[in-house]
């Protein structure tokens, strides 16, 4: 049976998760809470080298409290947190209070998303969009809910 390594949503500590089990909400070796979360974590600069590693994408959302879009974009990523629990993991990054990370980023316009895999940046799409649309955009990516 192959192990997953996926990052702790609340401590980032690396856990090794057998393929078979990531479904049921495995808890982290060192904070001994959930390594996955329905929800999206927060991303930040201290968080974002460790997060962005592992087996699971991580889908995440570049966003300001300032911006119309990214507001009614808000509980959309929300849902779809709820429905990708386990298949892919999603954060959200606030650009006003990491602007030097949004900057490294290359964030121009938000909301963008940046889906990362194993550590790199594989896709990237600016804008809010319905979850059907999201959904679809992931499938695109290789990512099935």
């Amino acid at each position: 049976m192959s192990a997953l390594v996926i990052p702790c949503a609340h401590c980032d500590a690396a856990n090794r998760v057998p393929a078979l089990r990531v479904m049921d909400r495995p808890k982290c070796g060192v904070c001994g809470q959930a390594v996955l979360r329905d929800t999206p974590l927060e991303l930040t600069a201290a968080s974002y080298s460790r997060q962005i590693r592992g087996d699971l994408p991580l889908l995440v959302d570049v966003w300001a409290g300032w911006c119309g879009p990214c507001r009614q974009f808000a509980p959309v990523f929300d849902q779809a947190a709820r429905q990708l629990q386990g298949v892919c993991r999603l954060a959200k990054l606030n650009s006003e209070q990491e602007q030097q990370l949004a900057g490294q980023l290359g964030i121009r316009s938000i909301p963008a998303l940046i889906l990362f895999r194993n550590g790199k940046e594989v896709a990237r799409q600016s804008g809010a969009m319905a979850l059907p649309q999201l959904l679809a955009w992931l499938r695109q990516q290789g990512i099935e809910p």
